[in-house]
């Protein structure tokens, strides 16, 4: 990992401005669940602002996969994240309404929808396809070591000093992002110039159609998103309630995520290989387990334990993911094939969010978490026993 970032000065720039701007949106995960938590009280209210946070995916996540092979790559990054941080910056104005905070979750989803495809299908041109695996693993590490430092920094700014602080450093960290991107050498011509109509814009919906494999991870995505999407937006609420833990508390949960999404590439990255099932789909089935023993377990210390197992499977999970998609795609149809399994994802997430919201309220937040983890056993169960072809 160090190798690339010495060599590859494209690398080097994608990287800090990715790890600057995960270090914001660290910041803003807390605030962001804080705030609607505080606002509404009710886990309604938390998934309701991730259920904000999914619909622009679903609105344009395909066309912004199509955007990200038609137009240059860079510019549509840079533009994302001016956007995002003009965004963020209404929360700093206004930070009292529920409604302004749903629609600047909104917003940065719109600027991530633009961001991500583009990004990811960028990678492989800046390090080649030999070094995926390495270079997926650096961006995952240094997002996460920034949620392990700053997650419960943020939980005590916003004790200290509310959650519009933590909106601003979250918008500032957009425009450092800028304007590192803006020196990229590459992503300034269009990958696939032609991409037009119909059939340009779902070009990568027919790419994924025809390889075996990737049409399972489709299936597996959905199933391990229905469990996910709740589970995560929820981890607040079941944080207050289940275990007694303030934002502090909270933040100190979301960093035993970070700390074992940090520890995965580093001790595994070297095990890891595309196409291999054993790192697409083993670690859905660990956090299955994680979230089985979340809903039986109140004690703090033991949950962060588990989130740290929950971390690195994740982790490796991912990067398994990302480096195979980006492996198997051919470079001018990366972001609609990216574009695609976000539409996916979300649309599978927008679900688990409404439902599991609904059950967090009549029944018991704790019920989420057993379905998911069974969630994740089917969707592990898929994986390892559909036949692909080697």
């Amino acid at each position: 990992m160090l190798h690339l970032l010495r060599t590859v000065p494209g690398f080097r720039r994608l990287f800090l401005a990715h790890t600057v701007s995960r270090a914001g949106d660290a910041f803003n995960t807390v605030a962001l669940v804080v705030l609607v938590f505080e606002l509404t009280g009710s886990g309604i209210g938390v998934a309701g602002a991730v259920m904000f946070e999914v619909v622009p995916v679903l609105l344009l996540g395909t066309l912004a996969g199509w955007a990200a092979d038609r137009l240059p790559r860079r510019s549509l990054m840079v533009g994302a994240d001016l956007f995002r941080a003009s965004v963020a910056m209404a929360l700093v104005l206004v930070s009292g309404s529920v409604a302004v905070a749903f629609a600047v979750a909104f917003g940065l989803s719109l600027g991530a929808v633009a961001f991500n495809p583009a990004a990811a299908s960028l990678l492989p041109d800046l390090v080649g396809e030999d070094d995926v695996v390495a270079a997926n693993s650096a961006m995952w590490t240094a997002a996460v070591v920034a949620q392990i430092a700053l997650a419960p920094a943020a939980g005590l700014v916003i004790v200290a000093w509310g959650a519009p602080v933590a909106f601003a450093l979250n918008a500032a960290t957009f425009v450092v992002s800028a304007l590192l991107l803006v020196g990229l050498r590459a992503g300034r011509t269009p990958a696939d110039p032609g991409a037009t109509g119909r059939a340009g814009v779902l070009g990568g919906i027919m790419v994924v159609r025809a390889d075996p494999l990737l049409r399972r991870l489709v299936v597996v995505q959905a199933l391990a998103s229905l469990s996910a999407g709740a589970t995560s937006g929820l981890l607040v609420v079941l944080a207050d309630r289940w275990m007694g833990l303030g934002p502090g508390g909270f933040g100190l949960l979301l960093a035993a995520i970070g700390t074992g999404a940090a520890l995965g590439p580093l001790l595994l990255r070297r095990f890891i290989r595309p196409g291999d099932k054993r790192w697409l789909f083993g670690p859905l089935a660990v956090r299955g387990g994680v979230d089985l023993s979340l809903a039986a377990v109140a004690n703090p210390v033991f949950a962060g334990g588990a989130l740290v197992a929950y971390g690195m499977s994740t982790s490796t999970g991912t990067i398994a993911y990302q480096s195979t998609v980006q492996t198997l795609v051919p470079a001018d149809t990366r972001g609609r094939a990216f574009g695609f399994f976000d539409v996916v994802w979300s649309s599978a997430r927008l679900i688990s969010l409404a439902v599991g919201g609904v059950l967090a309220e009549l029944v018991d937040v704790r019920f989420v978490y057993l379905l998911s983890a069974l969630l994740l056993f089917a969707a592990a169960a898929v994986g390892f026993t559909t036949r692909i072809e080697e």
